[in-house]
């Protein structure tokens, strides 16, 4: 291990909010260390963040997998360096009426949103823990908030990852472990919200939609912020949004 790099982990790093995060903490220096269920998909971010000058390794690992999550992070810390941040950033935002969900995808819901935060976060928290440092973000959801009508499985995942990083901020806080959780309230600038939902993607031209390159900036921000002014819980939402 490199005790000069400092890995930026990002558990979930899609085409969006986890690309751009792991573009922000490179470009400040950090070795992006990022992960979705298929290696081929991180291809891109990887060649972007190459391209602009900065360290990168992909990995295939599936979160909701206790086995795989200790081997990425062991592998990580024994052949690159050590883990200063991790950001969850895995969501399974599925609405369906309580009256028609399964059992099945209730509990795929959870496994994703809320069951592979435990895993993940438990297992960095562990090696920061022995070097008295480090930084743990949470990408959280109004449904952490509220739930809504059709959509029980992910609230409940969400209020679950909310509930994890409160109490993980409390135990691991005095320990100089800084846990935070962000509320990303809106939709975000993304294929999917263009190709779905067109009149809400053209909210974009008033800074209506959330910018995933904004999304990150607050990312930065919270692992910068000084340890007597630590925030735990930062809303982000744009000007129009109602809540």
């Amino acid at each position: 291990m490199n005790e000069n790099k400092k890995i930026a982990l990002i558990i979930g790093a899609g085409d969006a909010t986890g690309g751009a995060i792991a573009r922000r903490f490179a470009r400040e220096g950090y070795v992006a260390c990022v992960t979705r269920r298929s290696l081929d998909k991180l291809q891109p971010l990887l060649d972007e963040i190459r391209s602009e000058g900065g360290e990168a390794h992909g990995f295939a690992s599936d979160a909701r997998r206790e086995e795989q999550v200790a081997e990425l992070v062991e592998s990580i810390e024994r052949d690159i360096g050590p883990i200063e941040v991790m950001v969850f950033n895995i969501g399974a935002n599925v609405p369906c009426s309580i009256l028609d969900e399964t059992a099945r995808k209730y509990f795929k819901i959870w496994e994703m949103a809320c069951f592979s935060g435990f895993l993940t976060s438990q297992a960095v928290a562990r090696r920061m823990v022995t070097r008295g440092r480090g930084t743990i973000l949470f990408t959280g959801a109004t449904a952490g908030l509220r739930g809504a009508a059709g959509f029980a499985a992910f609230a409940g995942a969400k209020h679950g990852i909310r509930a994890l990083a409160q109490s993980m901020a409390r135990e691991l806080g005095p320990l100089n472990i800084h846990v935070a959780h962000v509320v990303v309230d809106g939709a975000i600038d993304t294929a999917f919200i263009r190709d779905s939902f067109p009149e809400l993607y053209a909210k974009k031209e008033q800074d209506g939609i959330l910018d995933p390159e904004h999304i990150a900036d607050s990312y930065w921000f919270l692992h910068a912020q000084p340890r007597d002014a630590w925030t735990f819980e930062l809303d982000l939402r744009p000007w129009m949004e109602r809540w």
